[in-house]
This record gives structure tokens, C-alpha cells and sequence, in this order.
């Protein structure tokens, strides 16, 4: 589980793995953004064996459903499992909290993600407004695509 001392080091790693996000106006994070995200949810970090971050996720329990997202995988590790380990371990832990299930935004931006969470067997229910302070950087429509998953 992330402290809020470990702030200064999830800041560029969640940066470094979103920084395909090229059509968003500045960084994923800042120090702000996370310390107001990490008062709202948890975020669990993986680690190295010396204690260099290479992988989170936030999740956060809204009741019986669950929240997931800013899943960061360190650019050099991606496509190695990491992934498929930190949902599962999100999974755990909000099971953990009386969640019965689980949801996510995906970024109509980013339609190569939607088979990496079918895989983890989520769903598309629906779509909705993307609130975010960050500017589109592209005149195009951009939205979430709602996913979810039974737990």
C-alpha cells in the first residue's frame, strides 16, 4: 500500500507510463492531483526488490462496487505480467472491503486498451463524460468507455 511518502516517487513513474496520453495537454499527475486521489483511495504499488517503483494501481470502494484506475506499469516492464498482477491485486483488495464488483474508464483515446481489459474480463455498460481538468490536445470527441467486472 502507497504512503503519502512515496508520492515523490509514484509521480514519475505514473507520468512515464502515461505519457503515450500525447493527445492530453500536460502530465497524467502532479502532486496534488495524487495526494487528493490518495485521500479519496489506496494505491497499491509494486516494488523492486531495492524499493524502486515500477508498477500501481488505484482503487477505491464506492460501496459494493469498486473503483479501478491509473494502472502504471513502468515503460521498460510493461508487457511482462505486472499488469495482470496489480489488477488482481486490486481485485483482492477490494473484495477485501465488501466490493462485488468492479469498474473502470478507459479513454475513448485509447481504443487499444479495450482488449487488454476484456482479457481481465471486463465489459463495456456504458460511456460517459471525461471530466478531467486536462485539455484535448486534438479536435476530436473524447469520452470514457465504462468497463466493468463481477468480483
Amino acid at each position: 500500500m502507497a504512503e503519502d511518502a512515496d508520492q515523490a516517487r509514484l509521480i514519475p513513474l505514473i507520468n512515464s507510463a502515461f505519457s503515450v496520453d500525447t493527445f492530453l495537454e500536460g502530465t497524467r499527475t502532479d502532486g496534488k492531483h495524487l495526494a487528493a486521489t490518495m485521500q479519496k483511495g489506496d494505491i497499491l504499488l509494486a516494488e523492486r526488490q531495492a524499493g524502486e517503483p515500477v508498477g500501481c494501481v488505484y482503487t477505491e470502494a464506492r460501496g459494493t462496487r469498486g473503483y479501478m484506475g491509473m494502472l502504471a506499469v513502468d515503460p521498460e516492464r510493461q508487457g511482462t505480467g505486472l499488469a495482470s498482477l496489480l489488477v488482481e491485486a486490486a481485485e483482492e483488495h477490494l473484495r477485501e472491503q465488501g466490493c462485488e464488483a468492479l469498474d473502470i474508464n478507459v479513454l475513448s483515446l485509447r481504443p487499444e486498451l479495450l482488449p487488454l481489459y476484456s482479457r481481465f474480463g471486463f465489459v463495456e455498460t456504458g460511456r460517459k463524460e471525461f471530466p478531467f481538468p486536462r485539455t484535448v490536445n486534438a479536435e476530436v470527441e473524447c469520452h470514457f468507455i465504462v468497463m466493468s467486472k463481477p468480483l
